[in-house]
């Protein structure tokens, strides 16, 4: 009854965490509330929730990254493919040789090992974190799509450098070609796994839906099935099960290019996916909080072991990695555009200081940094204490936190003001594409009108009604190749008619409300028709 009740009340701290957000009369981003609220819950509640790093990454991860993953841009993460590459696994090797001899030699009293542990973890961006800063700082699309893809790609590459840190620290010995094949195993394998079982799924429901037909609660069930079975299916091989949900999701993608769904099946599925996302970012952060009492109580004792007395030295310890990772990555960043920048000869540009700048405050650390610093291990192999893990697991917490506040702020200052190159709006391949949908739709409404009409003998209706529907789709293709300055005018009544449209389906809900209210509409009944004027205003708000 107990784990119930914890369970609730971090549900309800994920909701207040959004009133509270929007009631502050400054900008704070939702993840700082949401763990200031699990501070406060395990301040108040003599609750202590206790982390198995295991159980949290099969629960947490697998569904968000797939879901991340999927609905990536993937034409846009395949354009930035070599940079994103070279953060995701060049900078996070860059980060640990240098954070490692850093912290090693900052506190002397933590081994060189463990130095490189603590480096490996703190060495990934967490993309749920990214996302979530994203909300209240407007970063241009291709700056976001890449961070996105570096924070989906570069897990596999710390926590491959965390596994072996740990190996060196537990043995004393460290091999260079097993860990490149050991690698290159977990990420080959795990992307393997991720991609050929989505790709099976895929075939199997298309091929079970064409002979069956479709149910949509099952289909969404699927959905939800596949990042947590790519998951484990890759730990079973030892291969990267973070790679695989991320893999999983990217394939997806393709996968659902089919158009195999239903369109019942895809609305659904939609809400359903955002209702799981929003709870399991907002739990994420809230329990990291929740974790905070319980770390900070150990202070007095971790901050001994780094040879001072005063607790302040541990807040000293946590800027000095935050400034290195920040400065790490800022060189890593400049010195990745500038050899972008050199592949295209046609470009003479020079990198912008402020993007690099916003590149480097938005590499924010979250949930998996926690998660992989609590995997560190209890004990050496002859049963002493593993070399100043508390401390570690200190360090990591003060490099989450600070981290999301110094992108909190350092964000928008960047981005205040700050003019970026011109991107491609794709209007173009829109109203392409909008033509030629509504030309596939009058050839085949020509053709069935044909098909239902032969033979009959109130053949003229059909034909009436199929000339109605082309006049339809050919008006909307007349729009589409207008003269810009009738698009202008065309725009700006189209706003107007917009408007319109919503305080008229307003009345039109407000209305079958009332007659609900006074009986004299069914229930049943009022439920299909407020769908179905919901749906007309979710298609205005696009």
């Amino acid at each position: 009854m107990e784990t119930i009740t914890l369970v609730l009340t971090l549900l309800v701290a994920v909701v207040a965490s959004g009133l509270i957000a929007r009631m502050l009369p400054f900008p704070v981003p939702r993840p700082l509330v949401q763990i200031a609220l699990g501070a406060a819950v395990g301040l108040v509640a003599d609750w202590r929730v206790t982390l198995d790093p295991d159980i949290f990454f099969l629960l947490f991860l697998p569904p968000l990254l797939f879901l991340d993953g999927w609905r990536i841009p993937r034409e846009d993460l395949f354009k930035d493919g070599s940079t994103i590459l070279e953060l995701a696994l060049g900078l996070v090797v860059f980060t640990v040789l240098g954070m490692g001899f850093f912290i090693h030699w900052m506190i002397p009293a933590m081994p060189l090992a463990v130095a490189f542990a603590l480096a490996a973890v703190v060495s990934p961006t967490d993309p749920i974190a990214v996302s979530a800063i994203a909300q209240r700082t407007p970063i241009p699309k291709r700056m976001m799509h890449i961070l996105e893809g570096e924070s989906l790609l570069n897990d596999a590459s710390g926590l491959v450098c965390l596994r072996f840190a740990v190996a060196a620290a537990l043995t004393g010995a460290f091999s260079l070609g097993d860990a490149a094949l050991n690698f290159l195993w977990v990420a080959i394998g795990g992307i393997a796994v991720g991609a050929g079982l989505t790709w099976l799924v895929g075939w199997s429901k298309a091929a079970l839906t064409r002979r069956l037909g479709e149910e949509s609660g099952s289909q969404i069930l699927i959905s939800l099935l596949i990042p947590f079975g790519a998951y484990l299916v890759a730990e079973h091989l030892h291969c990267s099960g973070i790679l695989a949900a991320v893999a999983a999701g990217l394939t997806m993608g393709f996968v659902e290019a089919r158009g195999n769904a239903l369109a019942a099946t895809r609305i659904r599925r939609t809400t359903v996916w955002d209702m799981i996302q929003f709870t399991a970012n907002g739990t994420i952060f809230v329990l990291l909080g929740e974790q905070l009492p319980t770390i900070l109580a150990g202070a007095a004792d971790t901050v001994r072991v780094t040879g001072h007395h005063e607790p302040w030295w541990l807040a000293i310890y946590v800027v000095a990695i935050n400034v290195g990772l920040a400065g790490l990555r800022f060189a890593w960043v400049w010195l990745s555009f500038r050899l972008t920048l050199l592949r295209r000869p046609e470009s003479r540009a020079r990198p912008n200081w402020r993007i690099i700048g916003a590149m480097s405050f938005a590499g924010v650390r979250g949930a998996i940094t926690l998660a992989g610093v609590l995997t560190l291990p209890l004990a050496m192999k002859d049963g002493a204490p593993f070399p100043a893990r508390d401390l570690a697991i200190f360090l990591a917490m003060g490099v989450i936190i600070l981290s999301l506040i110094a992108a909190s702020i350092g964000l928008p200052l960047m981005m205040r003001g700050l003019e970026m190159p011109a991107e491609p709006s794709g209007e173009a391949e829109i109203d392409a594409a909008r033509i030629a949908a509504a030309e596939a739709a009058i050839a085949e409404i020509e053709r069935t009108q044909h098909r239902l009409a032969e033979g009959r003998k109130d053949a003229d209706a059909y034909v009436a009604v199929a000339a109605r529907l082309m006049d339809v789709y050919r008006e909307r293709i007349d729009q589409q190749t207008t003269e810009p300055e009738q698009m202008a005018l065309l725009r700006r009544d189209q706003g107007i008619e917009r408007e319109l449209r919503l305080a008229a389906l307003k009345a039109e809900r407000g209305e079958i409300f009332r007659r609900v209210r006074d009986r004299e509409l069914g229930s049943e009944a009022a439920r299909k028709l407020v769908r179905e004027l919901d749906l007309s205003e979710t298609r205005l708000a696009v």
